[in-house]
């Protein structure tokens, strides 16, 4: 991967998508800093509520490729889900590698950039077990909701078939 030019501006993009729970931002963490320290940028800061899985590709391609392409500083507006509303901007700069990571990272408009596209997948019961005890039983709802939101975008995007790398999330780590 580091041995491939640069397809966003002087920034090799790496995205790491896949649904809710999957492990995405365990694997995105892991090589990061196995990258070096690379940075990452959470999709989940930058979605507008738990219903803005539509708005996140614009967002993404407005903050963070489109200005590196141009050869200027990326950054995005922090989505803050406790007041359900953006909050401060979040500086990328233009690091030579930079890892973004969530649901839809993948869209086909971000990955033609990318020098790498990465799928993470588990099993649905054990996605949404992971979320729940992670956001607790009240965000049940939300977590449906979303799961809609998810298949209906990769539907339309194919982003696993589109990937480089399918990893099984599902597993316990170290196995």
């Amino acid at each position: 991967m580091l041995a491939r030019p640069p397809r966003c501006g002087a920034t090799r993009l790496v995205c790491v998508d896949g649904p809710s729970g999957s492990g995405k931002t365990t694997l995105a963490g892991r090589l990061a800093a196995a990258l070096g320290g690379a940075p990452v940028v959470h999709t989940d800061d930058v979605f507008p509520g738990w219903d803005g899985l539509a708005d996140v590709v614009p967002l993404l391609h407005a903050g963070i490729v489109a200005p590196l392409l141009a050869g200027t500083a990326a950054a995005y507006r922090r989505w803050d889900w406790t007041r359900s509303e953006f909050a401060e901007t979040v500086p990328v700069g233009m690091p030579p590698l930079l890892v973004v990571e969530g649901v839809a990272s993948g869209a086909r408009v971000i990955a033609a950039r990318a020098v790498l596209l990465v799928w993470v997948e588990a099993p649905h019961a054990e996605r949404f077990r992971r979320g729940i005890a992670r956001d607790g039983e009240a965000y049940r709802p939300h977590w449906e909701r979303w799961a809609a939101q998810e298949d209906a975008h990769f539907a339309a995007e194919g982003t696993r078939e589109r990937a480089d790398v399918i990893i099984d999330g599902g597993r316990p780590p170290g196995r």
